[in-house]
């Protein structure tokens, strides 16, 4: 697992992460292209990958897709995929982290080494909107139970790793 504040550089060192793990990574990626800010974001994540990894794009239902045996898969990020199920479940907290609960387990449960990008939406203070401090409820108990399940975990801080587990 990769944690840390936004644009801290957690996706950058997930990828040489994957890299030196595989020659021929998977990147599964979960974000949604709705304006163009995103599109440029996403263009400039592929640009930097090359054609060194195999791309999924899958913003929901991530285990549609089957992964072999050494497979490495580089999940960016668990909480663009966490938003997107947030607001697929009409922002019912419980029914969001049931479903991607489950959704991990059957993923983790593969012979596949997985990276896992999330955020510390906590480090950016508490919003005085009700639907996003749901959000970063939700968040938090996802970031912990994958935490959990983590062999390692690293907090990226300033682009710098600090393994923290």
């Amino acid at each position: 697992m990769v944690t840390g504040g936004q644009r801290s550089g957690k996706s950058m060192f997930a990828e040489q992460l994957a890299l030196s793990l595989s020659e021929r990574p998977v990147y599964l990626a979960t974000a949604q292209v709705l304006d163009s800010e995103m599109k440029t974001r996403v263009e400039i994540h592929k640009q930097r990958r090359q054609d060194r990894w195999r791309n999924i794009e899958s913003p929901l239902y991530l285990t549609e897709h089957s992964f072999a045996d050494g497979d490495v898969i580089l999940l960016d990020c668990l909480t663009l995929w966490g938003s997107n199920w947030f607001f697929e479940s009409n922002e019912c907290v419980d029914d969001a982290l049931a479903e991607i609960k489950s959704q991990l387990r059957t993923l983790l449960a593969t012979k596949a080494t997985f990276v896992v990008v999330t955020n510390e939406v906590g480090l950016g203070g508490v919003s005085a909107n009700s639907m996003q401090r749901r959000f970063m409820d939700m968040q938090g108990l996802l970031n912990q139970f994958v935490a959990t399940l983590a062999d390692d975990v690293y907090l990226i801080v300033s682009g710098i790793p600090v393994k923290i587990k």
